[in-house]
């Protein structure tokens, strides 16, 4: 859930929402930026948890999941929380996505939506399909994808650090938004 940036959003428009993230930092900061007051009815949770293993929220539930998982262990979000999916090499990463997208098919109504932003990374100056193999593991589970879309990343905070990494070489400069269908 990061900074709770989609609770807020749903707040503002009236919508109950659940955040999970693992690293409790994330749900406190999620918890402040919430305290606002709105005229909305909604619902809103910030749970500290992990994404493989959903056992609050029973069976087909859920009208719409929207997640934007670390890419592997490219950029580190804690330090020894040890289920954090930043602190994972590829294939380690890829399994505990497979168990993601199969927690995210169980909870999710069926006919419902599943969208998913994650990038390709570079490692010792080659591309590894990241996002790709991880849409393989939604389709595994079950779902269908109904779009890829494409968002290309312009003038980002981080671009002067990813610049001396790759030499000024062939930036990633996109990331996916897989919309999957149950």
């Amino acid at each position: 859930m990061g900074s709770g940036t989609t609770l807020v959003e749903a707040k503002l428009l009236n919508r109950n929402a659940v955040g999970v993230d693992i690293n409790p930092q994330s749900v406190s900061i999620s918890e402040t930026n919430l305290q606002f007051q709105c005229e909305t009815n909604s619902k809103i949770f910030a749970r500290n948890g992990n994404a493989t293993n959903l056992h609050f929220i029973r069976d087909s539930r859920i009208d719409f999941i929207c997640t934007h998982p670390p890419y592997a262990n490219i950029i580190r979000y804690s330090n020894g929380i040890g289920e954090d999916l930043s602190l994972l090499g590829v294939d380690d990463f890829l399994a505990e996505m497979s168990k993601v997208a199969k927690e995210s098919f169980r909870v999710l109504k069926k006919g419902k939506m599943c969208a998913v932003m994650i990038g390709d990374i570079r490692k010792y100056g080659k591309v590894i399909p990241l996002g790709f193999c991880m849409m393989e593991c939604f389709l595994q589970a079950g779902f269908t994808n109904q779009e890829i879309i494409i968002k290309e990343q312009h003038n980002c905070r981080s671009t002067g650090y990813w610049e001396k990494q790759n030499n000024n070489f062939l930036l990633l400069a996109h990331e996916y938004i897989f919309v999957f269908q149950k």
